[in-house]
């Protein structure tokens, strides 16, 4: 199996997904989506963007490598009676039977940051956006202090080195990295714009329970715990990751967790 597929179906990212939801409306507002515009998300997830964006009256296509979360996204869409709503599922480096220039906006919230060949994943999106369309990324950026960037690097100083290759999801959220990658894919660097926004996670539990959410569901969390386990540090990585996510929270209710998150939001003009 594709090991991205794997990651991604390894445990259920609609628990966690169930808090980005206010996030996801407010990022649909804020890029303007509107009735009548086409519009994939790619790496959509069961929908945090592409059901707010089907809301509102686009006719929206999500598509995300995860055959579970494809499953989830239609279930919703169905009980939601959002008949311009479809899912199915794909690879963002490979939009195989995705024609040309069939969308006026690709958006991809912490979806195609993830898939391992960056070159290929900026040109099947300009590919398959129309002319005079947009693609907004949101990209997690490394070293930033705020919640995804750090579990990710705490996770990775106990996990086995990648693979020979390996690309960095988190090289996505460095500027000059985007720019050279869409500029491969023939956009120009003034047609790229950057600005940094934040993604509000919300749990009705508190930080530790929280938490049990990314080990349980989270992939890259629960392959972290893995590897820390086989290593006798499993309650090692376990304290570090509590502390973060106690300073990390902003709610002054105890069974309550409110946490922002930085991200790098890339509009590229096509």
């Amino acid at each position: 199996m594709n090991p991205n597929k794997a990651l991604w179906e390894k445990g259920d990212f609609t628990r966690l997904a169930a808090t980005m939801r206010e996030s996801g409306e407010a990022l649909t507002d804020s890029i303007g989506v509107r009735r009548g515009l086409k519009v994939l998300d790619l790496g959509c997830g069961d929908g945090t963007t592409a059901v707010p964006s089907a809301k509102r009256g686009a006719d929206v296509l999500g598509v995300d490598i995860a055959a579970n979360l494809v499953a989830a996204g239609n279930k919703r869409a169905q009980e939601l009676g959002l008949t311009n709503l479809r899912f199915q599922e794909g690879d963002a480096c490979n939009l195989e039977g995705i024609a040309d220039h069939s969308f006026d906006l690709v958006v991809t919230i912490f979806g195609a940051m993830f898939a391992p060949k960056p070159f290929d994943v900026a040109k099947e999106m300009v590919r398959v956006t129309k002319p005079g369309g947009r693609i907004v990324m949101g990209n997690w950026i490394p070293n930033d202090p705020t919640l995804v960037a750090s579990i990710l690097k705490i996770s990775s100083a106990y996990s086995p080195p990648p693979p020979e290759g390996f690309i960095s999801p988190m090289t996505w959220g460095v500027e000059g990295n985007v720019v050279e990658r869409f500029e491969a894919a023939g956009i120009a660097r003034d047609r790229i714009a950057f600005l940094r926004d934040t993604y509000t996670f919300n749990a009705e539990a508190t930080p530790a329970q929280f938490l049990n959410t990314f080990r349980t569901y989270y992939g890259p969390t629960m392959n972290a715990f893995e590897a820390a386990a086989n290593n006798g540090k499993e309650a090692e990585l376990q304290r570090e990751l509590e502390a973060l996510f106690a300073a990390q929270n902003k709610s002054t209710r105890p069974d309550y967790t409110s946490i922002p998150a930085t991200f790098l939001r890339v509009t590229v003009s096509v």
